[in-house]
């Protein structure tokens, strides 16, 4: 097969994984690895694009991973969390190497090895997180300490690898030493300037408006790549510590705007992950899985039981984080995408330096001891060669088993904790009118959360003392934008007395939310939506002219939301509907009380939500209702 059909059939089944994953509900990396070994077992992905570029690709997929994370990382998230999150990111990371590297020893994998893998496996990873926090929406302190871990950890095990296995290569303690020493201080150096430069370039670019909106997205893809590249040219392994600081300074300078930026690379960050697994995956053989399948399942074993919760309880003693935290996070560490990267290039690594070893053994060395030491290191290397063989595949079964375990497990410790919901099935009000307290009370007796967002004090005062969760602030602001508590929230309904605001913040809270899931009521002047008129029918000048003028006075339907309620009525209209008495009750819909029924009895009723086993859907006129079975909140008259 030749390499562009390949690409081709890599990223079909990359999308498509991933599609699946979103309808099932399960980690997509899940299925991405599934697919990618069976695809490798038809093509391997070595064979079609060869090792030279596939590794290239790997490495800068992986840097543009890491870049399009660290854009997220903000120092305000650190509030009350930092000294937390410092420790995540030092103090567990050492606990957690030295640990998972005497798991190694335990489970048979060599002493210098279990080093190597050891340095690899302390990272997470945005591509293992993101999906799991996308679908548990777990509370802000939890997300925040899980992406900074993840984002942060992952050059930190890169280099920690680095110096591992310049170390192995190099041999002996004291050459060892100097040597890890100069990678360290050299690759630190090198991330700060180029992160200095190129973050300062940027900035002044931006900020002095030199990159017009729609080349931003690829003008600092462009930069990303270049500083990764330079960076791993002058010392090996840096550029994802270079990638990753210069996200984090960019992502913190005041008064920079990045969200065309962000919204590519998210964009861009879904398809090459996909892309990543399906290659990376597509390089084990089921052979080479059988044979260190023992060793795997005793490693992993340990991993998941002792090292990683030993290492989180210690490294987290007397931080901020409390103890439900620190439990969830303590069964929390899915490995991803860079461990397999990593692993692979190391694996390699060491073949050329067992070839390097013996070609210069085989010329010999100017004295006699010279020609002894080359072929002593050469044959060390050459034995390295063969106990690494099993490298890759036991990180590939670490990364499916730890994806497995703890994508599809750690939910239901989540909501034992109270930290997360699988299913987030709450409502979100714009604005805290009376019929918004009203119906956020009814939903609470339905045990489903709500939450109101307004700045007026009078809504807030009674909100409170009616018992409803009540944040007051705008809705636009950026404390409910960016640190706003969403745990367990599933939909929005935008309901403030300003059209243009509930439009704008339905399309915000989109991102997070879903755009499906995301309502705004009916604009003030818009007509109800008419039935289509028959196709046969002719239509008048006169008509032909108000539709031209209707098109001219409506927003355009890009900048709205789905439209709440049935029928849907503006927000001055339930104002109106509560001061003439309306109330917003619910009725449980049964075989002695159907919905026929409902609507006979109530005929001015505006149905806003259906609940159905706790979970409420917000109704619009599109909503299938079904006669019996399930519980309708609507605004109806009083008495």
């Amino acid at each position: 097969m030749t390499p562009a059909p390949y690409l081709a059939l890599v990223l079909g089944v990359a999308i498509l994984c991933q599609l699946v994953a979103y309808r099932l509900r399960v980690p997509s990396i899940l299925l991405l690895l599934i697919a990618g070994f069976g695809l490798g077992q038809w093509v391997s992905p070595e064979s079609v694009l060869g090792r030279d570029l596939l590794f290239a690709g790997v490495n800068l997929a992986v840097g543009i991973i890491l870049f399009e994370g660290s854009l997220s990382l903000r120092f305000r998230e650190l509030r009350g969390l930092s000294s937390a999150v410092l420790r995540l990111c030092s103090v567990t990371v050492l606990l957690a190497w030295g640990l998972a590297a005497a798991a190694g020893v335990v489970a048979g994998v060599d002493w210098q090895l279990s080093l190597l893998v050891g340095a690899v496996l302390v990272v997470t990873g945005p591509t293992v997180i993101a999906p799991i926090i996308r679908q548990l929406r777990p509370t802000r302190r939890v997300s925040s300490m899980l992406r900074w871990e993840g984002i942060v950890v992952d050059p930190i095990g890169a280099i920690l690898a680095v110096l591992v296995f310049q170390a192995l290569i190099v041999g002996g303690p004291d050459g060892a030493l100097t040597t890890a020493a100069l990678t360290l201080g050299r690759t630190l150096l090198i991330s700060t300037v180029l992160t200095l430069v190129f973050g300062v370039l940027l900035e002044v670019a931006m900020r002095r408006h030199l990159i017009p909106d729609f080349l931003e997205g690829v003008a600092f893809l462009a930069v990303a790549v270049g500083s990764l590249v330079i960076s791993n040219e002058l010392q090996a392994e840096s550029g994802l510590l270079t990638v990753t600081m210069l996200g984090i300074y960019l992502a913190n300078r005041p008064g920079l705007r990045l969200e065309h930026v962000r919204e590519f690379k998210e964009h861009l960050q879904v398809l090459i992950v996909g892309a990543l697994f399906v290659l990376l995956a597509g390089r084990v053989s089921p052979g080479e899985v059988v044979a260190i399948a023992p060793t795997a399942a005793l490693f992993v074993l340990l991993l998941v039981l002792v090292v990683r919760p030993v290492s989180v309880a210690l490294g987290l003693l007397g931080t901020e984080a409390t103890r439900e935290e620190r439990t969830l996070l303590a069964f929390m560490a899915p490995r991803g995408i860079v461990a397999a990267a990593v692993t692979s290039i190391f694996a390699l690594e060491i073949e050329h330096a067992a070839d390097e070893a013996r070609h210069a053994a085989a010329l010999g060395g100017d004295t006699p001891q010279e020609t002894l030491a080359l072929e002593a290191s050469a044959q060390r290397l050459e034995q390295l060669v063969l106990e690494s063989s099993g490298l890759v595949p036991l990180v590939f079964v670490t990364i499916v088993v730890t994806v497995a375990l703890y994508g599809l497990g750690v939910g239901r410790l989540a909501e034992r904790l109270g930290l997360a919901t699988t299913s987030p099935h709450g409502v979100l009000f714009a604005g805290a009118p009376v019929w918004a307290r009203q119906a956020a009370g009814v939903l609470g007796e339905l045990k489903v959360p709500t939450l109101l967002v307004s700045l007026a004090p009078s809504e807030v005062a009674q909100g409170r003392m009616s018992g409803l969760k009540v944040e007051r602030t705008h809705i636009l602001s950026e404390y409910a934008v960016e640190d706003m508590e969403l745990a367990g929230i599933g939909s929005l309904v935008a309901a403030t007395h300003d059209d243009d605001t509930n439009s704008t913040a339905a399309r915000e809270f989109g991102h997070a939310l879903g755009q499906a899931n995301t309502y705004q009521l009916r604009r003030q002047g818009e007509p109800l939506p008419r039935r289509s008129q028959p196709k046969e029918r002719e239509v008048g000048q006169d008509e032909q002219r108000m539709t031209e003028s209707r098109a001219k006075q409506q927003t355009a339907s890009k900048l709205t939301a789905r439209v709440a309620f049935s029928p849907p009525m503006s927000a001055p209209e339930l104002d109106a509907a509560t001061r003439e008495g309306m109330q917003v009750r619910r009725t449980k819909l049964t075989d002695q009380h159907t919905l026929d029924d409902f609507r006979a009895r109530e005929p001015d009723a505006v149905l806003m939500f259906l609940v159905v086993d706790g979970v409420a859907t917000v109704v619009t006129p599109r909503t299938h209702l079904p006669q019996e079975g399930a519980t309708l909140v609507a605004l109806v008259r009083g008495g």
